[in-house]
């Protein structure tokens, strides 16, 4: 089993919002891997699996809120006796990079990200792959009020990019692997030959 994670706010008033962009990838990769699946409820979460070649994958997005998103991704974790390092990736927005700019990386730190946070302190480590869609800086916004917030006209076009990338990305992670995924949609290419290169 192959866990790939989506963080986001569960509800119809936090649709679109910029935190639910890892929602919106996992819905879009749940119609390309998986047509006509419908989700179930397990482990404190949306689920919705598939069949890639020999490997099975489970498609996840937390219903515990974004700050609690580790209590789901820890559960599905432990019964299926996943190795973070391996088998799990987590979709995730990102307020450091660019509206729509993607980020494919091995491991790493919150970067202030609640959700992320939480997953870390569930699992007990950060060394998991996480691919970041960026939201673009809040600038005098509220942080809290603008990743609740909805994307403005300017940042449309960027954004759908941005997680159709992602699903290209986790497509690529499942298929291929993460340096892989790294090397072809990173923004700057930087090639990665081995497992001890990734950041």
């Amino acid at each position: 089993m192959r866990l790939i994670v989506g963080i986001g706010n569960p509800g119809t008033k936090y649709d679109r919002t910029r935190h639910n962009v890892g929602f919106e990838a996992i819905d879009r990769l749940a119609r390309r891997i998986a047509p006509g699946e419908v989700a179930r409820s397990r482990f404190q979460a949306a689920t919705i699996e598939s069949m890639s070649g020999d490997d099975r994958i489970m498609l996840l997005k937390p219903l515990t809120f974004v700050n609690r998103s580790g209590q789901a991704v820890s559960e599905a974790v432990r019964f299926y006796k996943l190795s973070p390092e391996e088998d799990l990736l987590v979709i995730v927005d990102d307020t450091a990079l660019p509206c729509g700019r993607i980020r494919v990386r091995q491991s790493g730190g919150t970067g202030g990200h609640n959700g992320l946070r939480d997953i870390g302190n569930h699992l007990g480590c950060d060394t998991w792959a996480r691919i970041r869609i960026g939201i673009d800086a809040p600038g005098d916004i509220p942080l809290s009020s603008y990743v609740l917030g909805t994307f403005r006209p300017d940042q449309q076009d960027a954004v759908e990019q941005g997680i159709e990338q992602a699903v290209e990305a986790a497509s690529c992670w499942i298929n291929r692997g993460t340096v892989a995924a790294m090397n072809a949609f990173n923004a700057d290419r930087e090639q990665i030959s081995s497992p001890e290169e990734i950041n």
